[in-house]
């Protein structure tokens, strides 16, 4: 879901697309994942510690926004 919003957000082609799928999925796992271990839950709907995992998915679109754009700046 975060990652279609990006993609809504920023444009781009179906490969950008996926790619932002990609990074909100890896990100909203690791978020989840590294919540128990730094022992911080936000937003906590049964063992899923949501609030961490979108923050995780969130920054996780960031960067792969930020590095798509250094991608297509270096082909210029």
């Amino acid at each position: 879901m975060c990652g279609a919003l990006f993609h809504l957000w920023r444009g781009g082609s179906g490969g950008r697309l996926l790619l932002y799928l990609m990074a909100s999925w890896l990100g909203f796992s690791v978020g989840h994942q590294v919540s128990p271990m730094i022992g911080v839950s936000i937003f906590s709907v049964g063992p899923l510690n949501v609030g961490l995992a979108t923050l995780g998915a969130i920054l996780a679109l960031i960067v792969a926004g930020w590095l798509a754009e250094q991608e297509v700046s270096g082909k210029r």
